[in-house]
């Protein structure tokens, strides 16, 4: 089923978007890198090989700044005294109601659709209807249980197929439907507001679901240690393990493991592309700050 983005301007925005990613994703792989040596205009156009002047035209349109103010967004958003001071900084943040406002949407979290002795059985019984549909970070493959949003995954061109295979594999048993039309349905109201909030399903193991519901502790905007996630789900000192939830997490941008960095302030790896996540991060920032 698939879903004609010409009827309707705003996902025709979004597929603007989406095209403009691919064409910055070097530029953004790049400056994920060496964003601590806030490189000048020149720089980072040269190593894109693009003009100055074509370099910042698009990637102003993409990211709604240009590449300087972002690249100092991706600073602000390390958050080093937040990762210094530890936890208690963010609670007092989080206390205080400070981080609803800076919230990029609200969200609801819906309880787990299935329960651990279900989820071990990899999706049996659930009927899963997924598709591709463009996002300010390139395509978007989006699963929808009956519940709610449980699959956000994102694919370069030419990887569509790899990124289906890498959720399928997370609930091999389950009934796959194809359709567009509703991945539209939900990117529309993920990345352009819709008038609910979005319900997100979390399908797995007690420890990663309790990992997951920790991430969004973290206000957009900000980031947090892998030792701090690890605390808020239970298991101080429990990094590798939380690691490995982080880096498990299906539902990318909404359970936002894109906000767990380094103790040292690295952005480290991301199942999607450090790319990406510089990109999330630096939006998110641009966005707080706004």
């Amino acid at each position: 089923m698939a879903y004609d983005l010409t009827l309707d301007p705003a996902l025709s925005r979004l597929d603007e978007q989406a095209r403009d990613y691919q064409r910055m994703a070097k530029a953004l792989d790049w400056l994920a890198l060496r964003w601590r040596d806030r490189p000048s205009l020149d720089e980072a156009a040269a190593a894109v090989g693009l003009s100055p002047f074509h370099f910042q035209r698009i990637f102003t349109r993409w990211a709604g700044v240009s590449p300087k103010t972002f690249v100092a967004a991706i600073a602000h958003a390390e958050a080093r005294e937040l990762l210094e001071e530890g936890a208690s900084v963010l609670d007092a943040a989080l206390d205080t109601g400070l981080s609803g406002p800076s919230r990029l949407h609200d969200l609801f979290i819906a309880q787990e659709a299935v329960t651990p002795g279900e989820a071990r059985r990899r999706g049996e019984g659930l009927e899963l209807r997924w598709g591709l549909a463009p996002t300010p970070f390139g395509n978007g493959l989006f699963v929808v249980a009956p519940r709610g949003l449980c699959g956000l995954a994102f694919a370069d061109p030419g990887e569509e197929d790899a990124a289906f295979e890498d959720m399928h594999a997370r609930w091999p048993a389950a009934q796959w439907i194809r359709d567009d039309a509703a991945a539209s349905n939900m990117a529309r109201q993920v990345f352009l507001g819709g008038q609910e909030p979005t319900p997100v399903v979390l399908i797995g193991p007690p420890f990663h679901v309790q990992v997951w519901k920790a991430l969004l502790r973290i206000p957009a905007g900000q980031t947090a240690s892998y030792s701090d996630v690890a605390a808020w789900a239970g298991k101080p000192g429990a990094c590798r393990a939380a690691g490995a939830a982080i880096g498990a997490n299906p539902v990318s941008f909404l359970i936002p493991c894109h906000r767990a960095i380094a103790r040292d302030g690295r952005l480290t790896g991301y199942h999607w592309g450090l790319a990406r996540k510089a990109a999330m991060l630096g939006t998110e920032a641009v966005r707080a700050a706004a």
